[in-house]
Formats: C-alpha cells, structure tokens, sequence
C-alpha cells in the first residue's frame, strides 16, 4: 500500500510537530504509513526579510497571504512528486464542510490520490487569484473562524489517518464511532461498575450480546435525535433507521 502523503504549507510549521509526534497520527508515521512534511512558506518568499504577505487591495484591516510565495511552494511540492496526483487543498469558512462521508471517499481514493498539499491560511485569508489557479478543493470545519489553518489541517489529517489500515489497534473500533454509521455513538461506561452512586446499565453486565446491540441502537437513535435532529432526518430519508424505530424511541421516553 502507498503511503499516504500530507504536506501542509504554513507560516508555523512547528505547530505540527505534537501532532506528528503524538497519539494516532504518531503511531502511523512511526509506521510509515503517512508521511507528514511540512513547508514554512516563507522559504518562499523572495525578499531578505522572507514577507509574505501584503495589506488588501481596496482597504480594510489585516493582511493577505500573497499568491506569489504560496504558488512558489505548491511548484516546489509537485517538483518533488513527479508523477503523483497532488490535491491541493485550501482551508477557509466558505469551503465545503468536511464530515465522514467525505472522509471515507478519500480513504477509498487513496490508491488514486494520496499526496494532499494542506495550505494553511492566516490573517484575513489569501490572495483570491491564488485560489481560483492553484486550489482544487477549499474546505472548512464548520461554521466558526480559526486564528489559522493549521488546526483545520490537523483535523483534516487526523480524520483520514484513522481510517487507514494498520493505524489503530483495533480495525472495528472505528466502525463504531459517531457518524460511521449515520448517527451519534451510544454511551460508553468504564470500569468500576458504580460511580458516585452511578450504575452501568445492567444489559451492559449480563453478556447478552444481542440485548447489547439492541441496546446500543436504541441509545445511538436517542442521542442523535436529542443533540443531532438534521443526522436523524438524514437516517429516515436514507433508510438507515426506520420510522417505527424512532417512534419506539420516543415513546419510551416519554414515560
């Protein structure tokens, strides 16, 4: 298998040195299975004191990224790729909202697309002409504002990294998780079996597998309608959970 390849392009690249050092994505560079090579953009930049960046044209406060270094890197990234299909992404609050579906299309696509150049924006964003030549997809996480790119990008990585193969100890542990399968995750409980007078739910005790898995969807159906409605209507219209489900569901709860 190819290893997978992310090469963010960012004015702080010891940002990603925890990242890199650390937990999931440690493991799977230690593994050699990713690869994450960061570039400071201001190796870039043509002048002494390595500037990047320019006020906007047109007024207005904060700076701009500008085209010129940022197309610089992303040259020098494909140099050094020949032959590989690069998918240059570009993280910023109008990007298209990345969620695991998208995820599992990438992991899919690996073996097509495995080197993605992260650019990593600051201040008030990066020149527009940049964009529209050099950027294949832009993406955001949601509908908030980040000081910069960078902790997109992790997220980005990190999202993809544990869905690869090799990455985590257990395979299935993934396929459990929020949103693998349209809705939220069940409630988890840990050892000891009582806390602060708290009890595990008894189906949890008795190794009835069957009655756990029950279980288990019935909590994940009642999750998702309480804190996600929108995932739940999405499961109805898709057919991952049925109408009679959800009904049950909220019946009991209203006893």
């Amino acid at each position: 298998t190819k290893i997978m390849k992310f090469i963010p392009i960012t004015i702080f690249p010891e940002i990603f040195d925890g990242f890199c050092k650390y937990g999931v994505s440690g493991k799977a560079i230690n593994s050699k299975i990713v690869e994450v090579l960061c570039q400071n953009l201001r190796d870039f930049s043509d002048d002494e004191q390595k500037t990047v960046d320019s006020r906007p044209y047109g007024g207005g406060p904060g700076m701009v990224l500008q085209a010129k270094p940022l197309k610089k890197a992303v040259e020098s990234v494909a140099k050094k790729n020949v032959n590989k299909k690069i998918n240059v992404i570009y993280f910023a609050p109008h990007g298209k909202q990345i969620d695991q579906q998208m995820i599992e299309a990438i992991v899919r696509d690996r073996t097509n697309v495995d080197t993605h150049c992260l650019i990593c924006g600051r201040y008030e964003g990066v020149d527009e002409r940049f964009i529209e030549t050099y950027v294949d997809d832009v993406l955001s996480v949601g509908d908030l504002i980040l000081s910069g790119g960078e902790l997109a990008a992790m997220v980005f990585m990190d999202s993809i990294i544990r869905r690869l193969p090799g990455v985590l100890g257990n395979e299935d542990s993934a396929l459990n998780d929020s949103f693998m399968k349209g809705m939220l995750q069940y409630p988890q409980y840990g050892r000891p079996e009582v806390v602060e007078s708290l009890r595990v739910p008894e189906v949890l005790l008795n190794g009835d597998h069957g009655a756990i898995s029950k279980w288990r969807r019935k909590k994940a159906i009642e999750r998702t309608a309480k804190y996600r409605p929108d995932l739940l209507e999405r499961c109805l219209r898709l057919g991952e959970v049925s109408l009679e489900e959800v009904r049950v569901v909220v019946e009991q709860n209203k006893k």
